[in-house]
């Protein structure tokens, strides 16, 4: 039993965990726990194997509880990688890792805030409006670990553009995150796709040049609002 590499979720005591059969396991006395949190280590420890990687999972997420293995495995490779963190070379690699990374962002970010703009396609008259907009939409979407739909890499980012925009008028321009909304199968989505097509009737507006009074538009009031958090928060 405990020579096989398994996938398993919490168990009714520490020491135990449960197959995807159901069935209870209890972890092997010389075996151990590595938490969650070092890739570099987890690698190493489940590529030499056995072990047990536990996984809970939330609603449609699932989290990662660590990984059971032997303790001589885990704490072998644990010394190995120790010493090679602690040598020049890999401070420097890790800079330029860092700096690669942060280079990706930076370049990812101007993406996304020009696919917004293409996306509001205002009349020229509303230009001001659709930067200061997109700046907005673009600071909320775009930081790494957000999990908003910016981050997916499963649609293009055209319409990671466009769905970015209509959650941020979601929740900034409507009464959606006070709504009470009855806990029926499909009922959110459905008030989601109605507030969405509000969100398309005031884009409309911008884009085709309408006169619009700026002290009753919700856009408007939002980009105010945020204008002044932002300045107090500075």
């Amino acid at each position: 039993m405990p020579t096989e590499t398994r996938k398993v979720s919490p168990g009714p005591t520490k020491t135990s965990v449960l197959t995807d059969t159901g069935q209870v396991l209890q972890v092997p006395k010389h075996w151990k726990l590595l938490p969650p949190g070092d890739a570099g280590l987890t690698r190493r420890v489940k590529a030499s194997g056995p072990t047990w990687t536990v996984q809970e999972k939330r609603g449609r997420r699932t989290f990662s509880q660590g990984v059971w293995a032997p303790a001589e495995q885990i704490d072998a490779h644990l010394a190995k990688l120790e010493a090679e963190r602690a040598t020049p070379a890999y401070a420097k690699r890790r800079q330029a890792d860092a700096n690669r990374r942060e280079q990706k962002q930076t370049d990812y970010v101007k993406e996304f805030r020009s696919e917004v703009i293409q996306f509001f396609a205002f009349d020229p008259q509303y230009a001001a409006i659709a930067f200061q907009m997109a700046d907005a939409v673009t600071k909320h979407a775009t930081p790494v670990g957000s999990g908003t739909v910016a981050r997916t890499q499963r649609i293009p980012v055209q319409k990671r553009a466009e769905s970015a925009v209509i959650a941020w008028l979601r929740h900034q321009t409507t009464a959606y995150d006070d709504m009470k909304i009855a806990r029926i199968k499909g009922k959110r989505r459905e008030v989601r796709q109605m507030l969405a097509q509000q969100s398309r009737v005031l884009l409309k507006a911008y884009r085709s040049g309408e006169s619009i009074d700026a002290e009753l538009c919700p856009l408007r009031q939002a980009l105010r609002s945020q204008s002044v958090y932002n300045a107090k928060t500075a």
